[in-house]
């Protein structure tokens, strides 16, 4: 039942819909840790309640740091060979991680990265597209990977990709470090294997509310340019 595999969950002040998620989650990934990055609300509560794993930041330091302190508590358990990061805020499809995993196994990869730009489920506005294709563009010419979606927060990673990582951009630009560390990553003196996956990414209007805003997207720009 996936016990080898964890989901990281950044949460921040999404006390309405953690439960439902992680609940959601754990019917087909029973090992789940949301990293409570110093919410206000009752976030952490509602997910103990769910039956996640929890691990708390005293204040608010960003998604980057609640991802790798994630990924430190994943590493701790022996038989984990794949984390899974997952947003908190009900955006991303359990079908679409299923997915992910067998194309990692099936291909022997080291890593999956969702995309929003691989098929037409995802549906945001002409702005946010292109703003986010900038971001693209950007990144493919500053790492040493191609992909059409560098910013999506949907990925698998094996065991081996886990112990290497080292986050130390604490807001958005942490995806964009993620994908240069990719890059740069050899495992037994080879570049990474990795592919991109199709992914659903639901924007409703809260998650709108929450971070996905346009605005959202030209910050995710202005750091990556300035980091």
């Amino acid at each position: 039942m996936n016990e080898n595999v964890w989901l990281v969950v950044p949460l921040y002040n999404e006390a309405t819909v953690i439960g439902d998620v992680v609940r959601h989650a754990r019917a087909t990934f029973p090992n789940v840790v949301c990293v409570d990055d110093g919410s206000r609300d009752a976030s952490a509560a509602e997910a103990l309640a769910a039956g996640a794993h929890l691990v708390q930041h005293p204040v608010n330091l960003g998604q980057g740091a609640a991802l790798q302190t994630g990924f430190e508590f994943a590493l701790a358990d022996p038989r984990m060979e794949y984390v899974v990061t997952f947003d908190a805020d009900g955006q991303h499809q359990i079908d679409d991680v299923l997915v992910m995993l067998d194309q990692l196994r099936r291909n022997d990869l080291d890593l999956v990265i969702g995309s929003r730009f691989l098929d037409e489920r995802t549906q945001p506005s002409r702005l946010k597209k292109l703003v986010l294709r900038l971001a693209v563009a950007y990144t493919n010419a500053t790492t040493h990977t191609r992909l059409t979606d560098a910013h999506n927060g949907l990925r698998v990673l094996s065991r081996p990709v886990v112990e290497r990582v080292d986050i130390t951009q604490n807001r958005m630009a942490h995806a964009s470090e993620l994908v240069a560390q990719f890059g740069e990553m050899r495992l037994d003196g080879r570049p990474l294997r990795y592919e991109e996956a199709p992914v659903h990414i639901l924007y409703t209007d809260y998650s709108m509310s929450k971070g996905q805003s346009l605005w959202n997207s030209v910050n995710i720009l202005v750091e990556l340019m300035l980091r």
